[in-house]
C-alpha cells in the first residue's frame, strides 16, 4: 500500500524482508499524472459534497497484450442540497468518448476534463433528494505503477509460463487512475457492480460477491457486487487462478465464505496459507468482532506486488515467505484493514493513522496468541527501533495521501509503528476491557456489535479520543495531545540523591502528561502516579531498581536515539564507498 506505504513497508524492514517483486513488463512511456489526480483526498470540492453517492456500475474490459482498458460507468447520485453540476475524478489520459446524464448523450461542451476533475453540466438542476444517473464511455491505457503499491497504478506482468498476470493498487493516486470516483476517503458509494471481461482462459476475482459469469465465445466477464467499499479498494486481478474454497462458521452464528485465487505450480504453499484464514478470523472476531463483510466473504488473490487492503479480496504477494513468528505477517496486517478500513474508514487523509496504527497492533497481537509474550514484545521492540518523530501523527487539518505519507513532508510510517506503540501504552493505561470496547466502538459505533446491526461508517481521531473518554469516564485528551499531536515523544527524567529517586516527564510545549510509571525495585512493584508529571520513591541505594520493567510506556530512549544516528552514518559511509567506486570505474 503506499498502502504499504498502504501498509506494509515498515514491518518488511524491520522483519529484514525486502519485500517480493515478480519481474514486469520494461515500462512503457506514459504522459505524467496531473498533480490533481497525483493526490487523493485533501478537502473535498463543495460540488461533491453536495450529492450522496448511491450506485457504481463499472464495466471494464482488460486488454492485456495493449496494455489497456475499454469502459463504460453508470454512476447514480441523490442530491443533498441543491446543485446544477457533477464534479467527479478521472485521470485525463483516459480520454472520455462520450456521456449521458439519465440515459441521454449531453453534448461535449456541457462537459470538461482539463485536469483530471471532470465537470459535467446537468441539463436540469437537481433539488435535495432528487437523484441522477451519468454513463461515462472512457478508456486508453491506465497508469502503470512504477513501485506498486507504493506508486500505484495497473502493474501488468507474467507469470513464470508467460501468462498475463494483471493487478491494479491505487491507494496513493486513488480510485480516478481507472474509474470516475469521488476520490475521497469520504466518497464511498453505496453499492458497486463491477463487471470485469478477461481474455480466456484467465480469471478476474474482485470484491463482494460473485454474481455470475457470462461467456462470451473469446472473453468471459466476471460480475461482481460490493456494498459500501472504499473508493481505493475496489480493485481489478486477471490472471491463471486457481481458487480454493471454503467456510469459516463464525462464532457469531453466521457462516463466512473462504476464497484464495493462486498462481498454478503452488498448490502446496496456496493451502497452507488458505489453512490460516479460518485462524485469522477466529482471532479477529474474538479480539474486534464480527467480520464486516460475513455476507459477502473473506477473499484474496494473489498479486504481483506485494500487498493492499482491497475489500474482501486482500492483495497478497509476500510470496509464502517465512519469518519465524508462525503466520504470514503480511496477510494479517492486509486482513486487518477489512475492520480498519473498510468497516471503519478514517474521514480524512489527516486520519490515515486509525486505518495502520491499528491494523499494524493486530500483528504483536497475533503473535501473542501464537508465540505468547515474547512474540508479542519481539514485534513491538522491531518496530520501536524504526520511529521518526520527525512529525505530528495528526495535523489537525485536511491532508492528502502524499502529504501523510511523505517521510520528508509528514509522519509517513510512523503512522503504523508509532501508532501501534501509543495503542500498546492506552492498552497498559486504561487496562483491556475498556481498550477493547473502545476498538468496538471506533469499528461499530456500538459496543454489542453482532452481524446485522452495524454498517460501515467513518471515523475521525476526535471520535476515538472521544470514545476512549466515554469508555474509561476520564478525560485522557492529555495522552493523545502529547502522542498524537506532538512529533517528538515524552522523555522521562530520572533522579537519584541518597536513597530517593525523583522521576519527571518532559514534554513538548511542556504539556501536561500525569501518565503513571510502573517501578521495579528489587522484588517489590510500586506504580507512581505521576499527577503534576513528577513523581518521587524512597529506594535503597544498593536496589536493583527498574523504570517501567514491563514496557508499557513509550518514550524517547537515547539508546534507541544513539543507534539510529549510528545505522544513518553507517548507511551514507556504505553510499560514500560505493559512490567512490564508481568514479573509479568511470576513470
Amino acid at each position: 500500500m503506499r498502502p504499504l506505504r498502504p501498509a506494509l513497508l515498515a514491518l518488511s524492514l524491520t522483519l529484514g524482508f525486502t519485500g517480493y517483486v515478480h519481474a514486469q513488463n520494461s515500462q512503457p512511456a506514459q504522459p505524467p499524472l496531473t498533480t490533481l489526480t497525483e493526490n487523493s483526498g485533501g478537502v473535498m470540492p463543495v460540488e461533491q459534497k453536495r450529492v450522496h453517492f448511491d450506485h457504481a456500475e463499472l464495466h471494464i474490459a482488460v486488454d492485456p497484450a495493449k496494455q489497456s482498458i475499454d469502459a463504460t460507468a453508470t454512476l447514480t447520485f441523490t442530491a443533498h442540497e441543491p446543485t446544477n453540476v457533477l464534479v467527479l475524478d478521472l485521470d485525463r489520459n483516459l480520454p472520455i468518448s462520450a456521456i449521458e446524464v439519465d440515459g441521454k448523450p449531453v453534448a461535449t461542451s456541457t462537459w470538461s476534463n482539463p485536469e483530471g476533475r471532470l465537470r459535467i453540466q446537468l441539463p436540469k438542476a437537481l433539488n435535495a433528494g432528487q437523484q441522477v444517473s451519468t454513463t461515462i464511455h472512457y478508456g486508453g491505457r491506465p497508469h502503470v505503477a512504477k513501485h506498486a503499491p507504493w506508486d500505484g497504478g495497473f502493474v501488468w506482468s507474467h507469470t513464470k509460463d508467460g501468462q498475463p498476470w494483471v493487478g491494479s493498487a491505487v491507494e496513493g493516486e486513488g480510485c480516478d487512475l481507472f474509474w470516475p470516483c469521488i476520490d475521497n476517503p469520504q466518497g464511498k458509494p453505496d453499492l458497486v457492480d463491477l463487471y470485469v471481461t478477461v481474455p480466456k482462459p484467465l480469471a478476474a476475482p474482485g470484491n463482494g460477491v460473485l454474481v455470475g459469469i457470462s461467456d462470451e465465445g473469446k472473453t468471459r466477464t466476471y460480475h461482481w457486487r460490493a456494498k459500501h467499499p472504499t473508493t481505493y479498494a475496489i480493485s481489478i486481478n486477471v490472471g491463471p487462478y486457481k481458487e480454493l474454497t471454503g467456510e469459516y462458521h463464525s462464532r457469531y452464528g453466521n457462516v463466512i465464505p473462504l476464497q484464495y485465487w493462486y498462481l498454478p505450480g503452488e498448490d502446496e504453499q496456496a493451502h497452507k496459507l488458505f489453512a490460516e484464514f479460518s485462524r485469522m478470523l477466529a482471532f479477529n472476531e474474538a479480539m474486534i468482532g464480527p467480520y464486516p463483510f460475513g455476507d459477502e466473504k473473506m477473499g484474496v488473490v494473489e498479486t504481483p506486488y506485494l500487498g493492499m487492503e482491497h475489500q474482501t479480496i486482500n492483495a497478497y504477494g509476500n510470496h509464502y515467505a517465512k519469518d519465524g513468528t508462525g503466520f504470514d505477517w503480511l496477510l494479517q496486517h492486509e486482513f486487518a484493514h477489512e475492520w480498519f478500513g473498510n468497516q471503519m474508514t478514517n474521514a480524512d487523509w489527516d486520519d490515515m493513522w486509525l486505518h495502520e496504527g491499528f491494523a499494524t497492533y493486530m500483528q504483536p497481537l497475533y503473535s501473542w496468541s501464537i508465540n505468547g509474550d515474547l512474540g508479542y514484545y519481539a514485534w513491538l521492540d522491531k518496530i520501536r527501533l524504526t520511529l521518526r518523530d520527525r512529525f505530528p501523527i495528526v495535523s489537525g487539518s485536511s491532508k492528502t495521501e502524499e502529504q501523510v505519507y511523505d517521510d520528508d513532508h509528514g509522519p509517513g510510517l510512523d503512522i503504523y509503528n508509532k501508532s501501534a506503540l501509543m495503542l500498546h501504552s492506552l492498552r497498559g493505561l486504561i487496562g483491556d476491557h475498556a481498550f477493547f470496547e473502545s476498538l468496538r466502538m471506533l469499528v461499530y459505533g456500538r459496543p454489542d456489535p453482532k452481524p446485522g446491526n452495524f454498517a460501515p461508517h467513518y471515523a475521525s481521531s476526535h471520535d476515538y479520543i472521544d470514545i476512549v473518554n466515554k469508555v474509561t469516564g476520564r478525560d485522557l485528551s492529555w495522552f493523545f495531545n502529547v502522542y498524537l499531536y506532538q512529533a517528538a515523544l515524552p522523555a522521562l527524567d530520572e533522579q537519584r540523591q541518597g536513597d530517593t529517586l525523583t522521576l519527571h516527564w518532559r514534554t513538548p510545549k511542556n504539556l501536561p502528561f500525569p501518565m503513571p510509571v510502573e517501578v521495579q525495585v528489587d522484588d517489590a512493584l510500586h506504580v507512581l502516579p505521576m499527577a503534576d508529571g513528577s513523581g518521587t520513591l524512597k529506594v535503597p541505594a544498593d536496589a536493583v531498581v527498574v523504570i517501567d520493567p514491563h514496557s508499557k510506556l513509550l518514550r524517547d530512549m537515547p539508546q534507541i536515539t544513539e543507534f539510529q544516528a549510528w545505522m544513518k552514518a553507517q548507511k551514507e559511509e556504505k553510499e560514500k564507498e560505493q559512490k567512490a567506486k564508481g568514479k573509479a570505474k568511470s576513470n
